[in-house]
């Protein structure tokens, strides 16, 4: 996935809320259960890393990439956004990496 396709992910979780919280406890297995559920249902979601995870987000992240086969689109503080597409029903449609176009201007020849 290219950082084109990850900046429209993060787009599409701007006004998303956390669905996942991992604590003090980090990232056990009842809570990387969590997450993979909500991976499945919902393709895309945030998960926030509390103060006393014992994790910081880049650990976290890796871990969570390498257990769940995710894409890690961005993080914010202390707040991953996951994604990974449903192959059975797929919810959000990512632009391949050529349909994504960039927003610069072009300058005025005036």
């Amino acid at each position: 996935m290219n950082g084109k396709q990850k900046k429209y992910l993060r787009g599409l979780a701007h006004d998303m809320r956390p669905l996942v919280h991992v604590g003090q406890r980090g990232l056990g297995p009842s809570v990387v259960k969590q997450i993979d559920a909500g991976l499945s249902d919902h393709e895309l979601i945030k998960v926030k890393l509390s103060a006393e995870a014992p994790l910081d987000r880049k650990q976290a992240a890796a871990q969570i990439e390498q257990e769940l086969g995710c894409t890690v689109a961005g993080s914010i503080g202390r707040v991953l956004i996951l994604y990974r597409r449903n192959p059975d029903n797929p919810r959000i449609e990512v632009p391949s990496a050529g349909d994504v176009e960039e927003s610069a201007e072009q300058p005025s020849t005036e």
